[in-house]
């Protein structure tokens, strides 16, 4: 039997659902806003778990009857399904990255921290005990170093490959990052150390030979745009790892739901990133332009990419 209790509790989210479809009877979804668009489907799943309880008390037919009939005006705004077109990804990429981004900062930085804590643990440990770059980069890379050589010369004769297998290795590791997060993010993090850990350990083996200018004019210009883009991806496993680990007031799926919705579109934002990053990683970077020029193409990118992340959508939101 359902308590009065139960009731009062439930009524709001019954009203909340109403007034969305209610407001978004002459414009459809398009009428609603991002925010509204999530709960819009978290409310839809909710009501439809309150109708499957209703149904089992044969003295709630009224409300089983209101419930079924709003759950079918809220399927049919739903599902109506609108034509797809380049608008929606110019819309997307222009206002609802950046602004999903901005919501979700704290998930990027701590991302950010967890690769720069691995690269601090590198960088302190082959300063405490060189043999531990050879171990960890191989005799190949190591001997290279030790000759004060960059390893980046095979980069330079196959420019256009090049470009393509870094792109590929770029969007590999995001999407591992975020896809780790279903392992309660114990995967997102690990990765997230591993990649710190070997960037401390390149920059400890590059100080010790003498070539940190070489290696931060490689580094710059493609690594302003490709880190923080890994530190999103990271980001958006930890949401996914925050939805199946502490779902709050919501059920589990539908935390996991809503938290990993945003930690796609967030993996989604970024693939244009790391194409343009692989392109100048595969073109610039290795190049024998001045150090100067490097790293100014690296300031116009970050100061580009800062500026989006930022402001962009602002004004619609």
């Amino acid at each position: 039997m359902i308590s009065s209790r139960w009731l009062e509790k439930r009524k709001p989210y019954w009203t909340r659902l109403e007034r969305i479809v209610d407001r978004s009877a002459k414009g459809g979804v398009s009428a609603l806003p991002y925010q509204e668009l999530q709960e819009l489907a978290l409310l839809y799943r909710q009501v439809a778990a309150d109708l499957a309880r209703v149904r089992e008390d044969p003295a709630t037919r009224r409300l089983s009857d209101y419930l079924n009939q709003l759950l079918a005006r809220a399927h049919n705004l739903i599902y109506m399904g609108r034509r797809s077109s380049s608008r929606g990804i110019l819309v997307f990429y222009r206002r609802i990255f950046p602004s999903v981004f901005r919501k979700n900062l704290s998930y990027a930085a701590l991302a950010a921290i967890l690769f720069a804590a691995g690269a601090v643990a590198g960088l302190l440990v082959c300063l405490a005990d060189p043999s531990f770059q050879r171990f960890f980069l191989g005799p190949a890379m190591t001997s290279t170093i030790d000759h004060h050589k960059m390893w980046t010369h095979s980069i330079v004769a196959i420019k256009p490959l090049a470009a393509s297998g870094i792109m590929t290795n770029n969007l590999t590791v995001s999407f591992a990052a975020f896809a780790f997060g279903i392992t309660g993010g114990l995967g997102t993090i690990y990765l997230l150390l591993t990649n710190g850990l070997m960037m401390g350990v390149i920059s400890a083996a590059c100080w010790q030979a003498g070539m940190s200018s070489q290696l931060w004019e490689f580094v710059a210009p493609h690594g302003v745009l490709e880190l923080p883009a890994v530190f999103i991806a990271g980001g958006g496993g930890l949401l996914v790892a925050r939805g199946l680990l502490f779902p709050g007031n919501l059920p589990r799926r539908d935390a996991l739901v809503h938290y990993g919705g945003q930690g796609v579109r967030l993996i989604l934002g970024i693939i244009p990133v790391l194409v343009v990053a692989g392109t100048v990683e595969g073109f610039i970077s290795p190049s024998p332009f001045p150090a100067a020029a490097k790293f100014a193409v690296a300031a116009t990118l970050a100061t580009l990419f800062f500026v989006y992340l930022a402001f962009a959508g602002r004004s619609q939101v």
